[in-house]
């Protein structure tokens, strides 16, 4: 009887009821009609169970990181710098939200953080350009999705959570997926140009800009310590190199870096330049998330927290856009956030337990099986699968129910664990701007004002593409396994 707790959890759902009370009102009734009662209990001890998890700490860390970095004005300032760089494309405004997200993602890993801080800005200035509400809410919903793909992501840390991998691995594993669903959006904006007749090209560089002297001076540091330590990386030294001799190659790829900035300064233009410069400083986040995780610094949950410092000190101390009386709100914006995907976790997990009880996963592990023995026939048809179920469930609820049955079945038919996570994070954030129920479709849609009816037709075009990537990444592993094999997380 057990068995029916996934279709009473989606009768729940389509009359209405929360997803939090539909994950633990569905098995409970059904343990209670089955006479276990006892294992009630055990269910609703696992939803803080769920909860009480340091690798889950991340989750508010990173929220929280992120709120800091939109009110401290970080976000406007990606915008500026994606103008600088797309403005001149057909169609460029919609190439810059595009890009926008891309940048965005590295900061907050959420898809309806990115659909609320840049649809609130980007979606009237697209309107006054020329584009279409509908249009302008469709490309905003559709590019929000690269947050929780690439790094950090919230849904990966619970993946990681779940399954018992490492957090770095998927964080690297989605680096070039979500490169990949960004340049197919922009190749469908510029397809489309034509027939939504998108406003022509137009260079968009704002002048007049100075920065203060401390940003400017941490801005130079910056670029000049990163690159450098990028090129430092080039030089062959050999496995039994000393200390000192890496040091000094570092020091080379400073001095080198920054031989290269005096040369660009005679040729780039002033005002590119101090758009550029702007910039440096928000995304040096994801750097320091990504490198002192790679290089062993720190744990993701410890990032997560130096990300939240970093952010606090660009917002009050460099760029000096923020003061305390700001401070409450965005920990109390933070704090809700946290609380509602936690509330999510913990109640997934309770979810879990009444599917270990009904034997839900050898009873479907057989049923795949016995479609075909073709893992590749498999694959297409988990994809079917996992899009439904991310037209309907979030993705965070929806890895912790489906990743522990799904999960061993591919395993076990020689797919790389770190791949199927990929699949599954792709697939199910994709879900989130898919028709009819798409989390950031309503986002979009109340940021907009705009009908989610007339945005969900007008996403189809940008969905065909993320439906494409998703196809690619699941029938080439490379594209998903290149980056953590190169850097020793996959094997």
């Amino acid at each position: 009887m057990l068995i029916w707790f996934l279709p009473v959890f989606l009768i729940f759902l389509t009359i209405g009821l929360p997803v939090f009370f539909g994950l633990l009102a569905a098995p409970g009734i059904l343990l209670w009609m089955n006479g276990q009662e006892k294992d009630i209990t055990l269910l609703y001890r696992n939803l803080y169970n769920g909860m009480d998890s340091f690798p889950l700490m991340a989750i508010p860390f990173f929220m929280l990181a992120g709120e800091l970095m939109n009110r401290g004005g970080i976000t406007i300032r990606l915008v500026e710098f994606s103008q600088a760089l797309m403005g001149h494309l057909r169609g460029g405004l919609a190439q810059v939200n595009i890009l926008s997200s891309i940048l965005f993602a590295g900061l907050s890993g959420s898809a309806v953080a990115d659909t609320s801080a840049l649809g609130s800005m980007l979606i009237p200035a697209m309107e006054k350009q020329g584009y279409t509400r509908k249009f302008a809410a469709a490309v905003t919903a559709a590019s929000s999705v690269i947050g929780p793909i690439i790094p950090p992501s919230g849904i990966m840390i619970i993946y990681a959570y779940v399954m018992g991998e490492s957090v770095a691995a998927l964080f690297l594993a989605g680096i070039v997926p979500g490169i990949m669903v960004g340049v197919g959006l922009m190749v469908m904006v510029r397809l489309t140009a034509d027939r939504y007749n998108l406003p022509p090209a137009k260079r968009v560089v704002l002048t007049g800009i100075n920065l203060g002297p401390l940003e400017y001076w941490f801005s130079f540091v910056l670029v000049r310590l990163n690159i450098g330590l990028l090129l430092a990386q080039f030089v062959p030294l050999g496995a039994e190199a000393t200390s000192t001799a890496k040091w000094l190659a570092y020091l080379g790829g400073i001095l080198v870096t920054h031989g290269l900035m005096l040369g660009l300064r005679r040729v780039v233009n002033h005002d590119f330049r101090m758009v550029c410069k702007r910039a440096v400083v928000p995304l040096q986040t994801p750097v320091l998330i990504l490198g002192g995780i790679l290089a062993g610094v720190f744990t993701p949950t410890e990032a997560a927290a130096v990300a939240v410092a970093y952010a606090l000190i660009v917002a009050f101390g460099v760029l000096r856009t923020m003061s305390f009386k700001d401070l409450p709100d965005v920990l109390i914006r933070a704090g809700i956030t946290s609380a509602v995907v936690l509330l999510l976790v913990g109640a997934a997990m309770a979810f879990k337990t009444v599917v270990s009880l009904s034997h839900a996963p050898e009873i479907l592990a057989e049923f795949i099986l016995s479609l075909s023995e073709n893992p590749l026939v498999l694959l297409f048809l988990i994809n079917l699968l996992l899009f439904i179920v991310g037209m309907f469930l979030d993705a965070g609820p929806a890895i912790i129910i489906l990743g522990p049955i799904l999960g061993p079945i591919f395993i076990d038919l020689g797919v790389d664990p770190i791949h199927f996570a990929i699949i599954m994070s792709v697939n199910l954030t994709v879900g989130l701007a898919t028709p009819p129920m798409g989390l950031v479709l309503f986002v979009a849609a109340a940021v907009s004002r705009e009908k989610v009816e007339t945005i969900a037709k007008a996403i189809l075009p940008f969905l065909a593409v993320e439906i494409a990537v998703i196809f690619l990444i699941t029938y080439i592993p490379a594209i998903s396994m290149t980056v953590p094999r190169l850097t020793g997380f996959a094997n």
